[in-house]
């Protein structure tokens, strides 16, 4: 398919087994349920209700906790080769989001450039059947974006009764609720959105707390952080931002002994209290533009980043805003992990990291090679990082050094995160063939 052309969501691969031969390819700290559930129970209702039920879901970006660790041993440590592929399903137009797995669904979003649409797709758990697809939005796509961005980057959130989408449309940022079967519950326009320095587009994924989804909006002008009603879509809370451009998605994480609304970028890492919005902490470190995800452990917060300088910054969380260690690494479009006392890394510059928590002492550093948007993700003792050009790398998540478990090519670009689910990893794709551009949800056991 080539790019930006219609494509009918109907005629997709149907979801059977494929035998992918290896030429369609090119070439060939432990987080359990329960203490991912015990955990959740000091967090928001919905993220404990999934959590105790975390081998059957995947609701937010970045996983049951936000964190990108996936709550299960049952994924088979190793190369991602193709005879482990169960399933694979067409996507239908472009797209930067990440898959989102409920007990009997996945949700992606894709836009069609050519149409002038912004979708939510639902694809069958089981088989990558297409359920139901519905346009969101028709016309008002941004006229200029970045040419590593899409028009349905940010991934859905999904609380147990709705599924909500977030679009950079008609100037504005826009937050809509649908129904399990796609039907809408309601759409609103959260704020204005009109760069002009940098027309680059928008990638921020919602966040649930509570009854409310979170969302930001950072350009140069009326830059915003704001609580929407789940049930409603009213404003509860509205928080001005710096005017200036960066693309981090918020997320809540508890450490330091209480909730907090994390956010990296805008020449800062700043908490906020979820419940009002009112600001807690910030620490001058990190770059302008941002584009990753916070991480965290019980009392810290780490970020990287990002445009025009390079820093990846570890900041106290209990409201001091200290910086207890920084180097000149960066991460800008993925987001890092933070696993037991060390965090791992992969870097713009292709090298993968693993510092030690307490201090940034590097405990080792390996070459993997390529440029990445994509999220490392943890499961079980095994990180997972994929490449912009479709390569994938396991290896274990140890100090004692750099340990690969596999490699394998896995398409022709990579941009979204993989989720894990019980023995199931999802992620999307794209391959080539010629001009022709097709991207591809895969299912691999």
């Amino acid at each position: 398919m080539r790019e930006g052309r219609e494509l009918s969501f109907e005629r997709a691969v149907r979801g059977e087994r494929v035998g992918l031969t290896r030429r369609d390819w090119m070439r060939g700290g432990v987080a359990t349920v329960s203490s991912i559930a015990a955990a959740a129970s000091d967090l928001r209702p919905a993220i404990a209700e999934q959590a105790s039920d975390a081998q059957s879901a995947w609701w937010t970006w970045r996983g049951p906790l936000g964190n990108n660790v996936a709550a299960t041993a049952d994924f088979v440590a190793g190369a991602i080769t193709p005879e482990r592929v169960l399933w694979q399903a067409l996507v239908p137009g472009r797209g930067h989001s990440s898959p989102i797995v409920t007990k009997d669904a996945i949700y992606l979003t894709t836009a069609d450039t050519q149409a002038g649409t912004q979708s939510l797709l639902a694809f069958g758990r089981a088989t990558g059947q297409p359920l139901w697809s519905q346009v969101v939005h028709r016309g008002g796509l941004p006229v200029e974006n970045h040419p590593k961005n899409t028009e349905a980057s940010p991934s859905v959130a999904f609380d147990g009764q709705r599924v909500l989408t977030s679009f950079y449309n008609s100037d504005a940022i826009w937050l809509s609720a649908h129904g399990l079967d796609g039907t809408r519950l309601w759409q609103k326009s959260i704020g204005r959105y009109v760069p002009n320095r940098y027309r680059y587009g928008y990638a921020a994924s919602p966040a649930i707390y509570g009854d409310t989804a979170i969302i930001i909006g950072e350009w140069d002008g009326p830059s915003f952080l704001a609580a929407i009603s789940l049930d409603t879509g009213e404003v509860v809370w509205k928080t001005e931002r710096i005017w200036s451009t960066s693309f981090s998605s918020p997320i809540v994480a508890h450490v330091a002994g209480r909730d907090q609304l994390v956010v990296s970028g805008l020449s800062m890492i700043a908490s906020y209290d979820p419940t009002d919005g009112k600001q807690l902490w910030k620490a001058n470190a990190i770059a302008m533009a941002t584009c990753g995800t916070v991480v965290w452990d019980d009392q810290h917060v780490y970020a990287s980043g990002g445009f025009p300088e390079s820093q990846t910054a570890c900041v106290r969380a209990d409201g001091s805003a200290e910086i207890v260690w920084s180097n000149n690494q960066k991460c800008y479009e993925q987001s890092m992990l933070c696993a037991g006392s060390y965090v791992y890394a992969v870097t713009d510059q292709g090298l993968a990291y693993c510092w030690r928590a307490r201090d940034g002492e590097t405990m080792w550093r390996e070459r993997l090679g390529g440029k990445y948007s994509s999220s490392p993700l943890l499961v079980g003792d095994a990180i997972y990082a994929f490449n912009e050009d479709g390569d994938s790398f396991a290896f274990r998540s140890s100090p004692e050094g750099f340990m690969s478990i596999g490699e394998a090519k896995v398409g022709d670009e990579v941009f979204a995160s993989p989720a894990v689910v019980g023995d199931t990893m999802y992620l999307r794709v794209a391959r080539f063939a010629d001009r022709d551009r097709q991207e591809y949800l895969l299912a691999i056991r």
